[in-house]
């Protein structure tokens, strides 16, 4: 990928680049799942932080878990979920929108003070194109979607993973990309398209 491609991944609709990464271990909890389904998601968030380098932990001493991933049939169950307005500010009106534009999913990130990340609330409505998902496929995305913030323009033309034999897998240039992102001398946030450039020089020295 080179520069011009990378920028793009992080610059919003309204035009404005930003770029972030995790600043502390994740400590994940998976909401609205039998066994089965949280053991893919559990394993698609720990094949990212083996390539990415990152770390998971028990818990987070700030939030307990700080990836919370919800799964559910309508968006009007999240208000019910104790304690979810006090980590989403204005819930309420955030499901009115979400449930008149028919959304089936959205993710919610905070900052530390430095601009890191240091949680993401994943909503996944499953409706019937959600659900016909197979469960790794619709994990994997979700999690790559989280582990950085892209552009909310991303990937709405093209999916950040492909299809290899009967695996479903990060998009080559991507897992380049998270790697690169997490390159411990490389800043954990910027909103400056510079660093564009530098991503794509650790890509170039990855390949």
């Amino acid at each position: 990928m080179d520069a011009s491609e990378i920028e793009a991944l992080f610059t919003r609709e309204s035009g404005e680049f930003v770029f972030a990464r995790w600043g502390r271990p994740i400590a994940p909890v998976v909401f609205g799942v039998n066994d089965e389904t949280l053991a893919v998601v559990k394993g698609a968030l720990e094949a990212v932080m083996v390539l990415s380098g990152h770390k998971m932990a028990e818990t987070d001493p700030e939030l307990g878990s700080n990836l919370m991933v919800f799964f559910f049939r309508d968006w009007e169950e999240l208000p019910e979920v104790p304690g979810l307005d006090r980590l989403i500010l204005d819930l309420r009106p955030l499901v009115a929108r979400l449930k008149a534009a028919e959304a089936n999913q959205y993710r919610v990130f905070h900052f530390d003070e430095g601009g890191a990340i240091k949680a993401c609330f994943v909503f996944l409505r499953m409706d019937a194109h959600l659900s016909a998902v197979p469960a790794e496929t619709l994990a994997l995305s979700q999690i790559v979607q989280s582990v950085l913030l892209w552009s909310d323009t991303a990937f709405r033309e093209r999916s950040p993973l492909a299809v290899a034999g009967d695996k479903t897998i990060l998009r080559p240039e991507i897992s380049a990309l998270v790697r690169a992102a997490y390159d411990p001398v490389m800043p954990p946030a910027a909103q400056d398209a510079s660093h564009a450039l530098r991503l794509a020089a650790r890509v170039g020295q990855m390949q």
